[in-house]
């Protein structure tokens, strides 16, 4: 019996995963829509305002699981959109990092705080372990999906 209540459970899972990153990736792309960016910059984009400062074009590769030269174009999209620009390392004048633009991370800061508004309310009714669980899981997919992005990468699928 037990058996049979998880087995219908990972299926209901297996279903409300798959509308869940279908409702995600319908998002990003309104969202990039309403920006007027490609999905994949908008990523980077969020990616870049957590990593706390200025960084190379091939962390921004590794970030994306893009080619160093795919990054580059990501690279020059967004700066031609004025959401980052490019700067000389002060230690080492060959490098070159990019940085995110304040005034237009603000913009975007604010439009995704409109757009979130009710997404703490989600959660209201979980309590700290619950909470716990759900940000443990999202730690798991974020880290096995980076997995198969690679394996589909390398031609492994």
């Amino acid at each position: 019996m037990a058996g049979n209540v998880r087995e219908r459970l990972l299926d209901e899972l297996a279903g409300v995963s798959r509308r869940y990153m279908a409702s995600y990736a319908l998002f990003n792309q309104a969202v990039a829509d309403h920006l007027g960016l490609h999905p994949t910059d908008l990523q980077c984009l969020n990616l870049l305002t957590l990593e706390g400062g200025p960084v190379t074009s091939g962390r921004i590769a590794e970030l994306t699981g893009l080619t160093t030269g795919s990054a580059t174009r990501l690279v020059d999209r967004l700066e031609k959109a004025g959401y980052v620009v490019r700067e000389r390392d002060a230690d080492d004048r060959r490098r070159v990092l990019v940085a995110t633009v304040p005034e237009r991370i603000a913009e975007f800061g604010r439009m995704w705080d409109r757009l979130g508004g009710g997404w703490s309310a989600l959660f209201e009714e979980l309590d700290d372990a619950e909470l716990a669980v759900v940000i443990g899981h999202m730690r798991r997919t974020v880290e096995f999906s980076g997995q198969q992005v690679a394996r589909l990468r390398a031609g492994e699928v």
